[in-house]
């Protein structure tokens, strides 16, 4: 039976504070074992690769069939259906568009003191994107990842999936042909994230990293932090459906177990002010559960980490809404427009009854790597941004240096910094 809570009840904040509070992922004591995996790619390289490739994935690397051809892309799409290609082109085309929009502007301009100030953008030069294989290959990721860092214009993105028993999904390499991918690599885990940080026989390394992965791939996206940029740590999937009683409850119900079909660790959860679409809602999920193929893992998610909220009015929602941040947040009421000027930390926003969050993971066109674990609270999802960088831009002549630099050199001397101000002074001389 999922949890409920209800804002009339007098314990209400503290059950709320539990639920916000709760850990889902579950601790894994693998920081030594990647450590040691970083470790011995970084000074073994190719025989490293080879190594753990046979241990993990039961598949004989070397130099030669490392690196996934043309030929072997195109005899790959082959085998796809064709209109689940037409899809993926239809999803890239859209993805392609929404990300073009995002890319910033440089700025020049000078200030009333005659200095030269601004800023550009320019891209990084490499990217590594890791995707997922085996039962857990997900082309619509390639594209969502990859998409953003060739818009931002990105000279070469190299990607790792692995190949338990020498086998790829045909539809991730279709993917990675369709979103501009440059360089395909047959190795996972850890030891792929760490051939992209600091190269490994034909890898060469990248300076951001992006991209889906079990925990030995977080952590050691976690622990070659620094070396390069990543995308984030991200955690379980979870949604938020804000919904009046004016919907159909099976609808909310698929949007409910859209996420909890991901992993047992992913969280739904339905806050609306009407206690019976609350009971349709719940009798729709349990009806959807017993059909579902993954029911073992939707079930337990449901069970474990789904609530439903009940609340007086949608006045006390935004607040709510605010304090769980969810990656994924439904506004499935009348008048979403409302509700969404008083929503401040949400990954991905869903307005209207006919705007699934299901939309926005394949073609809406928003990126669908998200912050999870209430990051939305401080982060956002990948973006053209993760793949640029900018530069300030800073010029002075003799004049606008007059201006400024005695206060620059007054401050270097309270900080006791002589050789800082003597660059200042001697130009003012």
């Amino acid at each position: 039976m999922v949890r409920r809570l209800s804002t009339a009840d007098d314990g209400f904040e503290a059950t709320f504070a539990a639920l916000v509070e709760a850990p889902r992922a579950a601790a894994e004591n693998i920081a030594a074992a990647v450590s040691e995996i970083v470790a011995a790619v970084r000074t073994g390289g190719m025989t490293a690769l080879v190594d753990y490739t046979k241990r993990f994935d039961r598949f004989d690397l070397t130099a030669e069939n490392i690196c996934v051809g043309e030929e072997e892309i195109a005899q790959a799409e082959s085998r796809c259906d064709s209109e689940t290609l037409a899809a993926l082109d239809f999803a890239a085309a859209r993805i392609r568009a929404y990300h073009e929009k995002q890319k910033p502007e440089g700025l020049r301009y000078t200030d009333e003191a005659g200095v030269t100030l601004g800023w550009r953008w320019t891209p990084v030069d490499a990217a590594g994107l890791y995707a997922p294989g085996g039962r857990a290959a997900y082309p619509s990721s390639v594209l969502m990842n990859a998409i953003p860092a060739k818009v931002a214009g990105v000279g070469r993105l190299c990607l790792c999936v692995p190949a338990p028993d020498g086998s790829m999904n045909p539809l991730v390499l279709a993917a990675a042909r369709r979103a501009g991918v440059d360089e395909i690599y047959r190795i996972g885990g850890a030891q792929a994230i760490a051939a992209m940080a600091w190269g490994a026989g034909p890898i060469g390394p990248v300076d951001v990293i992006v991209g889906p992965g079990n925990a030995y791939v977080a952590e050691a996206k976690r622990q070659v932090f620094g070396r390069v940029g990543i995308d984030s740590i991200a955690g379980p999937s979870e949604i938020l459906v804000v919904a009046d009683g004016a919907n159909v409850p099976d609808w909310i119900a698929a949007d409910l177990l859209s996420q909890s079909e991901h992993d047992p660790s992913s969280q739904s959860i339905l806050m609306t002010d009407d206690a019976g679409f609350a009971d349709q809602v719940a009798a729709a999920v349990e009806v959807q559960l017993a059909a579902s193929p993954r029911r073992e893992i939707a079930a337990a998610a449901w069970r474990d980490n789904g609530a439903i909220i009940l609340v007086r009015s949608f006045d006390e929602a935004p607040a709510l809404v605010d304090r769980l941040a969810p990656e994924h947040l439904e506004l499935a009421v009348a008048d979403p427009e409302a509700l969404l000027e008083k929503i401040r930390h949400a990954g991905a926003i869903f307005l209207g009854r006919h705007a699934p969050e299901a939309v926005g993971d394949y073609v809406a066109g928003p990126d669908h790597v998200l912050p999870t674990a209430r990051a939305a609270r401080y982060a956002s999802g990948l973006s053209v941004l993760d793949f640029m960088k900018r530069s300030s831009i800073i010029g002075c002549d003799p004049e606008g240096l007059a201006a400024i630099g005695p206060a620059a050199a007054r401050l270097a001397d309270a900080e006791g910094l002589p050789s800082h101000a003597q660059s200042i002074r001697l130009r003012l001389k």
